[in-house]
């Protein structure tokens, strides 16, 4: 139950409090201790502070990032809240100059239910969209009024108010960073008249969707939006991770950015990021098809390249263990793939062969299988595979039934809900269900106990340590020992499933 105001008359909650509890984001966050912690990140600016609070000015009526470039507003006038949702669920209205609609997620504040959290991730992807409440009850197993209640206890507002909310912080973005004519934000934003989305941006925004995008903006067949993230952020490592797997006409990068083609239930598209890192954030650049996926397909890229996760808190947890290794990476990223689905079938592809080889059949597989876009391929889909020989493949007859088994099974939406339910699937074990969790999920909390790199790294460094105390970032310590092991490689030895330099695609 939400915690009852303060007999001091405050209301809210300390620092401690809600980063243990994270109840009631509708409440400031006004405590005793505000003058100590939360103005001094608001007065820094320090950018690893961005979207674990926000600053809302009682004077104006606006909420703000903590980067926010505006003069520094007086603290008697200032209230503090843990969520863009929850200072919008206040009656403030979001700073046109620093966005906070743009700024990187929180996920520390989202309640402690396990119930609302997957309610949350399935309300991003569109849930309440393509459906109702009662059929999202459905799906979390619980009756929708206990779902009701949970929000209210968790969150201090109703399931759809906060879904309208979410929606309208997309919207301001998509009107002050893309071209796209007002008629299409709505739709994009996922509501289903330009009168309804009107009504709502000056009811809560206090701005007509005009005076939010103010200036304009050449017009352009590409959405164009920004991706903040919270530094550090170890870019090269990750953007490496990627090349070396990069597959030709699915993928592509340079230096400073990395694309991909997609699909997304019916919709399918093409993205590029680059990466800008004195402003803590990335470019995207945005083709797609059906604009009503629009929400659900900017979670996933912001999963893929892990934008939302606070890597310090990750790191400082992780401090016993990664004070053991030899060399470590700051800001070490998760790399993720689009889904679980294509996960999966570059690890049965990498099975028992070299990291090398694993590529060149995921390769071929794209080029024989993939459906064409924008002068690109999409990766396969379970029924392409599943319908095919795949006598292409070079490879033992017993791994391309497990392929097409596999591909007939995910042809099945449910088969994504329950990765570990794999392993009853002939030719597929632990591993490949881990590996898919990490990449395919961005799963923080995997231990490839028995992946030949991760032995190998703690064999050469004689490494000994509990991977149980380091719950429930494993996967962040797995990443470590893969780059440790890049780091103590030879560049003259043979990249083989035991050798390779970051992921070792072997099961």
């Amino acid at each position: 139950m939400p915690k009852t105001a303060r007999q001091d008359g405050k209301s809210g909650y300390t620092w401690q409090e809600n980063q243990q509890e994270c109840r009631m984001p509708c409440q400031p966050l006004t405590a005793e201790i505000t003058s100590d912690v939360f103005q001094r990140a608001r007065l820094s600016r320090d950018a690893r502070f961005d979207g674990r609070f926000f600053v809302a000015v009682t004077s104006t009526g606006i909420f703000c990032r903590n980067i926010c470039p505006a003069p520094a507003p007086k603290e008697q006038n200032v209230q503090y809240y843990p969520s863009a949702v929850s200072a919008l669920a206040a009656g403030f209205r979001p700073c046109l100059r620093c966005r906070p609609d743009s700024a990187p997620g929180s996920p520390a504040w989202r309640g402690t239910d396990a119930t609302v959290k997957r309610a949350l991730s399935l309300i991003q992807q569109g849930a309440l969209q393509q459906a109702g409440l009662p059929q999202l009850a459905t799906r979390l197993g619980v009756s929708e009024r206990y779902l009701r209640q949970l929000f209210s206890a968790e969150l201090g507002m109703a399931p759809k108010r906060y879904a309208l909310l979410q929606q309208l912080l997309l919207a301001k973005q998509l009107l002050q960073s893309s071209a796209l004519p007002i008629s299409s934000v709505a739709l994009a934003s996922g509501f289903q008249s330009i009168r309804s989305f009107n009504a709502q941006c000056k009811a809560v925004l206090k701005l007509t969707p005009g005076e939010i995008r103010k200036r304009q903006i050449a017009p352009s067949t590409s959405i164009e939006l920004y991706l903040s993230y919270r530094p550090p952020y170890a870019w090269q490592p990750l953007r490496d991770f990627l090349r070396q797997r990069q597959i030709a006409e699915l993928e592509w990068s340079g230096e400073d950015y990395y694309g991909r083609t997609f699909r997304y239930q019916q919709a399918v598209g093409t993205f590029t990021l680059y990466h800008q890192p004195q402003q803590y954030r990335f470019r995207l650049e945005l083709q797609l098809d059906k604009l009503a996926m629009l929400q659900p397909v900017l979670q996933n890229i912001r999963r893929i390249f892990d934008l939302d996760v606070d890597i310090t808190q990750v790191e400082q947890d992780l401090a016993p263990q990664l004070a053991q290794l030899s060399s470590t990476v700051t800001g070490l990223r998760l790399p993720g793939l689009w889904d679980p689905f294509e996960a999966g079938v570059r690890a049965i592809l990498g099975q028992q062969v070299t990291v090398r080889a694993a590529h060149q059949l995921v390769q071929q597989l794209v080029q024989q299988l993939g459906d064409q876009v924008a002068g690109q391929r999409l990766f396969p889909t379970p029924q392409a595979i599943a319908d095919s020989e795949l006598t292409f493949l070079k490879m033992p007859q017993a791994r391309r039934d497990t392929l097409r088994g596999f591909s007939r099974y995910m042809q099945h939406s449910k088969a994504l809900e329950d990765i570990s339910a794999w392993q009853a699937l002939k030719g597929i074990g632990p591993w490949t269900c881990q590996y898919a969790r990490m990449r395919g999920l961005s799963d923080p909390d995997i231990w490839l106990a028995g992946d030949a790199g991760v032995k190998n790294a703690l064999k050469q460094g004689a490494i000994s340590f509990s991977a149980e105390a380091g719950r429930p970032w494993r996967s962040y310590l797995t990443l470590q020992l893969w780059q440790l092991l890049a780091a103590t490689a030879k560049p003259t030895a043979p990249q083989t499933s035991a050798t390779q330099s970051n992921l070792l695609e072997n099961h």
